[in-house]
């Protein structure tokens, strides 16, 4: 089989002979960088920073009834959503859909999307952000800028492109 030439691989970004070691290694019973109130938790698998802004990849554990995230979209990346266990209603735009273990769901760039958890049981998903975001000041403050609301919050918000259909006025006919 063949591709087609303009199916190709990224310009090289390393220029070395031999490779390097630079690897990084997270055991699996490493407590959650950021734990939520009520339960659950955000482990910080790979970050913006540890990445060079390639990626983001976060584990996220939900507990049961957790209000996740409303409708909104992003500017400048992509987001996905790979349960590992437990049930998650995902919205892909159009609808509501209840994704399993094993079940993924990819927002391109401007993609409507959101999450929640409405089981009676917690449940556990990764999520990735292509291209590498720093989101972790977004994980650790959104529940303190929410109580915060208004205009602080709509910043909040943009500068860590999130944006809310609540956020904005209509507009004008």
């Amino acid at each position: 089989m063949s591709y087609p030439e303009h199916l190709q691989y990224p310009e090289p970004r390393y220029h070395g002979d031999r490779g390097e070691v630079n690897a990084s290694f997270r055991t699996a019973d490493t407590p959650p960088d950021l734990t939520s109130p009520g339960g659950g938790g955000t482990h910080y698998l790979a970050t913006h920073e540890s990445t060079g802004g390639e990626f983001g990849l976060y584990k996220v554990d939900l507990a049961a009834r957790s209000a996740g995230a409303k409708t909104h979209f992003h500017k400048a990346m992509s987001e996905s959503f790979y349960v590992l266990s437990g049930e998650l209603e995902l919205f892909n735009g159009d609808k509501w859909v209840t994704g399993r273990p094993g079940d993924f769901l990819y927002v391109p760039v401007g993609g409507l999307h959101g999450f929640r958890n409405v089981a009676d049981e917690p449940m556990s998903m990764l999520m990735l952000f292509s291209p590498g975001a720093p989101r972790e000041e977004y994980f650790e403050r959104v529940a303190e800028m929410s109580q915060r609301g208004g205009q602080e919050l709509k910043e909040f918000r943009v500068r860590h492109d999130s944006f809310f259909e609540e956020d904005f006025e209509p507009d004008a006919p």
